[in-house]
């Protein structure tokens, strides 16, 4: 980095980026701010695990319908991830990729011993 990218909290957003792109540029801007080493940027910018499964669900008319859903451990160094399940008929795995590293930090930041996961189902869940 050179300098001229601004602060973490100064990241541009745009369209074409996925949440996972962003989530990534942010850290890089964090890192660079603190010294971070970069052996340790290359572990904590990526996920340690992702699950991608398909399943079905016996639905109230009895047809059955097949859902998508991820499951994303960003980091688990800290002790066991947490982080919750979204449900929503847009979610992508860049999307619960992002989540998770940014619950990483949230947990990070306040001390609590956990890593940082989320979960995602695409499905419309008023549907």
């Amino acid at each position: 980095m050179t300098g001229d990218e601004g602060t973490a909290a100064n990241v541009e957003i745009t369209d074409e980026d996925s949440e996972w792109r962003t989530a990534q540029r942010q850290f890089d801007q964090a890192a660079e701010i603190i010294g971070l080493e970069p052996e340790m940027r290359e572990i904590l910018r990526e996920v340690q695990r992702e699950f991608t499964c398909n399943f079905p669900v016996q639905m109230e008319d009895g047809r059955v319908e097949v859902f998508t859903g991820y499951r994303v451990q960003h980091n688990i160094n800290r002790g066991p991830a947490k982080g919750g399940i979204r449900y929503h008929p847009d979610v992508s795995l860049d999307e619960v990729k992002a989540l998770a590293m940014w619950m990483t930090w949230k947990c990070a930041v306040v001390n609590i011993p956990y890593g940082g996961a989320k979960g995602g189902v695409i499905v419309d869940p008023a549907g």
